[in-house]
């Protein structure tokens, strides 16, 4: 016998027959009810008409195999961001969700195809623009964060850093002037930040081609700089505080990426990795980002709405 005595939940049939999203109109989300958003993390009909433009079209639906997906997309998306925004395990997902082992068979397949980078990289071109920027940025900003590991991430793929006095790993992070994700890579965080970024930078050059100055801090000095010219065509250029300044100082340039790391620990799964693989952890990173820019992309959609 349950302690409280809950009330009967009310289920109304599913009203989702103008859902954009593939399963409601050619899949089986309209065979289950509507669930009702109340948790912080769900998102509003504007966000859910920002994300639905950019989700990834099924190949069951070009005939190259797979079943009908069978919940609705918004609800496969409010599940991912809960257990982002609100850290819990997969298998603790409220029952009101899709089954867990689902949500998570399409967050795994999403990171995999290259859709969750999609998803991500078309919202942050919608952001530029609405900022008036151009869609590919010319400057970018790098900086790391160690955050320690829980007993699920093993110990191939975890390390101690020696300086911050963390045992986990290493989320090496470059963003636009913008603070918009651009490039997020996980290792060690026995990596040094001069190691980490080689690869990263790599990779960012391999993205955005326009890209010739990147700001980073004293922890980039020496070597890395001569590589990055050579090797890259990158300016990286060191922004140092200075000795003479006592006390927290706000650094030019360097705050942009500092106030992205703050985004990202806004959401409890990403202030500790939890992860078994890093990649997972670069897509809760991600995932992040997602709700970020389309919270931002939606009250931008209301303010220019003609009341």
């Amino acid at each position: 016998m349950p302690l409280y005595a809950s009330a009967p939940a009310t289920v109304t049939p599913m009203e989702e027959d103008n859902c954009p999203c593939v399963a409601c109109r050619w899949g089986h989300g309209t065979r289950h009810p509507v669930r009702p958003r109340r948790y912080t993390s769900d998102t509003t009909d504007e966000q859910w008409q920002v994300i639905a433009q950019v989700l990834p079209w099924p190949a069951w639906l070009d005939g190259y195999g797979g079943r009908p997906e069978e919940y609705c997309r918004r609800q496969i998306i409010d599940a991912i961001f809960y257990v982002d925004d609100n850290g819990c395990k997969w298998r603790n997902l409220p029952a009101d969700f899709p089954p867990w082992r689902t949500v998570h068979a399409v967050f795994t397949r999403w990171y995999q195809d290259g859709d969750t980078d999609a998803i991500h990289n078309d919202l942050r071109d919608q952001v530029r623009k609405d900022e008036g920027r151009e869609v590919d940025p010319t400057a970018a900003i790098i900086d790391s964060q160690s955050v320690r590991a829980a007993e699920t991430v093993g110990a191939d793929s975890r390390g101690y850093d020696a300086g911050k006095k963390v045992a986990g790993r290493k989320r090496h992070v470059i963003t636009d002037c913008l603070g918009l994700l651009l490039v997020v890579m996980v290792t060690t965080a026995s990596v040094q930040d001069r190691d980490g970024a080689r690869p990263a930078l790599r990779h960012l050059r391999e993205l955005f081609e326009t890209i010739t100055l990147v700001w980073a801090d004293g922890g980039y000095a020496g070597k890395l700089v001569d590589w990055a010219k050579d090797k890259l065509r990158l300016t990286l250029e060191i922004v140092k505080r200075s000795d003479d300044v006592k006390g927290f100082v706000v650094l030019p340039r360097r705050w942009v990426v500092e106030r992205t790391l703050s985004w990202i620990f806004q959401r409890r799964r990403c202030v500790r990795d939890y992860e078994r693989l890093p990649e997972h952890h670069e897509a809760m990173v991600k995932w992040s980002m997602i709700m970020l820019m389309s919270r931002r992309l939606a009250r931008s959609t209301t303010a220019k709405r003609p009341k």
